[in-house]
């Protein structure tokens, strides 16, 4: 399950509409999407399980992926706003805990990932496999 949106009063130009689709990992999900407009702050709250990134084998580095549908619009969204190695700055939130992070794009897997650090992990009790309920705030968009 996830929702994506603009802030409040951000877009008058049409409803919200649902949206049925898969997630990154291809389980199936619905979503609230927005009107696409320039103004206001992006907002995306879904469901996602911790996965192990086995590129580093020395290092654990866990992530979850962004909804594939998501994905696609911050990408359309982020054109030509990209930093280094594709990536966009967020604010995420799991939990209790908040925290500014960047957000990465995931060529294998068609979407974007975001890694959760080690002290997040820790605080909200998660470990990979998990699954927990993710809010990305896009900044300087």
């Amino acid at each position: 399950m996830y929702q994506a949106g603009r802030g409040a009063g951000a877009c008058r130009a049409r409803p919200a509409r649902p949206v049925a689709g898969s997630g990154c990992t291809g389980r199936p999900s619905r979503a609230i999407v927005g009107p696409a407009c320039d103004a206001g702050v992006v907002v995306v709250t879904f469901d996602a399980e911790l996965w192990i990134w086995e590129a580093r084998s020395a290092d654990t580095w866990i992530f979850v992926s962004l909804p594939a549908g998501v994905s696609e619009e911050i990408g359309d969204l982020a054109a030509g706003r990209l930093r280094g190695f594709g990536s966009l700055r967020v604010r995420a939130t799991i939990g209790g805990s908040r925290w500014r992070t960047s957000i990465f794009p995931d060529g294998p897997r068609n979407c974007y990932r975001l890694g959760i650090k080690s002290a997040i992990r820790k605080a909200e009790g998660l470990e990979a496999g998990d699954t927990a309920t993710v809010t990305v705030e896009l900044v300087d968009l």
